[in-house]
């Protein structure tokens, strides 16, 4: 009972984001919900049942999918035929990542980078949370302090189950101010398959869609980064980085060939890790389950789809921040700070992560690198690429020492 109210939390943190990613392009909720489940449990079998992750709709996709969906009058299936190409990039990246070797990657994210890219993750995902907190503040800020409250006072099953403790609160809050409608609830169907689809294929669908798995490779190094800092171990690697890519990859073609968007790594559920503790790998499988079947209830997805958004936003807000804190705290414990070169890396990377996450947001302007007619290196992304480039410039007598030991073979530098 105590790992499926775990696993019912879990379910909760990603629910929100991987129902409006379809919300926002016209992908099928119930089938996105559908892939989501069985992508989680491909990655986990790719990745030797190690990593603590769910995965969920990716957000780097929507912009793509819409401009496909455009130029193909609404028709959809010429979208998923380009998130099936980005899911077998995925899998062509994790195998040259795997010749490579870890070691040579890992050498690329020091502290000052990825401490960095966890900060601009959590600070990037929160103008979303406001947003879905603004719609009743009053709700979001009661849903929020019960969550911190418990979180920080609370002990034992309390603590760990803050977060759904923290949202049903919010509902019934909701309840009294009439901000809550659970009347579709009733209409909905008992039991009700997925409306999956079959895709089709275009070059000019691929080219639009395709580029965006170079903008969202350091996102999934950085949501790797992250899931292992709040666990205590490197899954770069143990199990290894080719290993979660190809987990990613062949969830990602999985949605693709069913109808649902592209999936990634969630740091919404790596932050409920990081607040409950619990960083058992089968309550995230036991979470994809769950998630497959009520795919399937109509009356269930239905409840959780008319959990009132200010409840939701008060939630994420909390789960993001504490992605932030984790950022700060790799920081904190490597002590990379005192250096001058590493502060100066790390500021590269927040100026230009947050500068272009929240220009866009508030102007809808979009800065970035074009990769393709369509498509931009922007956010985390940009942000991550050139703190590699400069860090690799700056601290290259470090690579150097990393390089060449004394006796010619791999020394540390510390």
């Amino acid at each position: 009972m105590r790992k499926a109210i775990l696993s019912i939390q879990h379910l909760l943190a990603m629910f929100g984001a991987t129902v409006l990613v379809p919300l926002l392009t016209g992908f099928d909720p119930s089938v996105a919900i559908f892939c989501a489940g069985v992508g989680t449990l491909i990655f986990h079998k790719c990745t030797d049942l190690k990593v603590p992750v769910f995965l969920g709709s990716s957000f780097a996709f929507i912009s793509v999918i819409n401009q496909v969906k455009d130029a193909f009058n609404g028709d959809l299936s010429y979208a998923q035929g380009g998130i099936i190409v980005a899911g077998l990039i995925y899998v062509l990246m994790s195998m040259i990542v795997k010749v490579v070797g870890p070691e040579k990657v890992k050498k690329y994210f020091p502290p000052q980078v990825t401490g960095a890219m966890i900060i601009v993750i959590g600070l990037n995902l929160l103008p979303t949370a406001v947003d879905m907190a603004m719609n009743n503040v009053v709700v979001a800020i009661i849903t929020l302090v019960m969550a911190v409250s418990m979180n920080k006072f609370g002990k034992g099953s309390i603590r760990q189950f803050s977060v759904i403790i923290a949202i049903f609160i919010g509902i019934i809050v909701s309840v009294f101010v009439s901000i809550a409608d659970f009347s579709e609830v009733s209409k909905a169907s008992l039991f009700a398959i997925p409306k999956f689809s079959s895709p089709k294929f275009s070059i000019e669908a691929v080219v639009i869609i395709a580029p965006v798995v170079l903008a969202v490779f350091m996102e999934h190094v950085g949501d790797i980064t992250t899931n292992g800092a709040v666990v205590g171990k490197n899954f770069l690697e143990d199990p290894g980085l080719h290993k979660t890519l190809l987990g990613d990859g062949l969830a990602t073609l999985f949605a693709g060939f069913m109808g649902g968007p592209a999936n990634t790594t969630y740091g919404e559920n790596t932050a409920l890790l990081a607040i409950t503790k619990n960083y058992d790998p089968k309550l995230l499988r036991l979470t994809a389950v769950f998630a497959i079947v009520i795919s399937c209830v109509g009356k269930f997805g239905t409840f959780l789809q008319s959990i009132p958004t200010a409840v939701m936003g008060g939630i994420s807000i909390y789960l993001f921040l504490m992605i932030t804190f984790i950022g700060i705290k790799t920081i904190s414990d490597s002590k990379c700070y005192k250096e001058s070169s590493n502060l100066s890396v790390m500021i590269i990377i927040l100026v230009i992560g947050l500068t272009t996450c929240y220009v866009k947001h508030f102007t809808g302007m979009e800065i970035g690198i074009p990769i393709a007619s369509n498509a931009k290196l922007t956010g985390l992304s940009l942000a991550a690429l050139v703190g590699i480039i400069i860090n690799r410039i700056i601290n290259h007598n470090d690579f150097k020492k990393e390089e060449v030991g004394p006796v010619g073979e791999l020394a540390s530098t510390k």
